[in-house]
């Protein structure tokens, strides 16, 4: 099973992922962008130098995920993969932070992915005033210091995205107790709920 965990900046993706590694042991790990190694120069590009064109700063997220998809995700597609971003953050970035045609944005990402896609997405969300919080609290990165309506935006999108792509999607308030979220996603994963 392909699992992704969605959610905008500050929502707790990452925490999440670290314990769920120890719950799930035998799962394959992976991150958007950033998880091979030309995926961590992309990465830095992005996040930290900054792209001038939308269509660039796209089609580097696709070269990212396409690499990830025939070097990890192929490999590995028996075992159970959870990913910290997807093809849904793709689209739902996308969407958000330029005019681009939906139904070239999930071409693109289908092509980029050889139709490989999530078989669930987990969306944690926030509402307005926890992100608020939570972006006063931390130095902020090229895409959180486009704003909180921006990020509201994104993660909209993110529901959007995935009904696009028709992946199954559950949403858990991120505002919850790290445990509490944890626990919910582990017995999302095991089919208990």
């Amino acid at each position: 099973m392909y699992i992704t965990i969605e959610g905008i900046d500050t929502a707790g993706k990452s925490t999440q992922i670290e314990a769920l590694k120890k719950l799930f042991t035998d799962a394959i790990f992976v991150k958007e962008p950033g998880e091979t190694e030309i995926g961590n120069k992309i990465r830095s590009i992005i996040l930290d130098d900054g792209v001038e064109s939308s269509r660039a700063e796209t089609l580097l997220f696709l070269a990212d995920r396409a690499l990830l998809v025939d070097r990890v995700i192929k490999p590995n597609i028996q075992k159970l993969i959870i990913s910290d971003r997807s093809a849904v953050s793709g689209i739902a970035y996308s969407l958000a932070s330029y005019d681009f045609d939906t139904v070239e944005l999930v071409e693109l990402n289908r092509f980029a992915t050889d139709n490989i896609l999530p078989d669930l997405c987990i969306v944690l969300k926030l509402e307005p005033s926890e992100l608020s919080l939570r972006l006063q609290s931390r130095p902020t990165d090229k895409i959180e210091s486009r704003g909180e309506k921006y990020l509201l935006n994104i993660q909209k999108n993110l529901f959007r995205a995935s009904e696009l792509l028709g992946i199954q999607t559950v949403s858990i308030d991120a505002s919850l107790p790290m445990k509490n979220i944890t626990q919910t996603i582990g017995n999302i994963i095991k089919g208990e709920s």
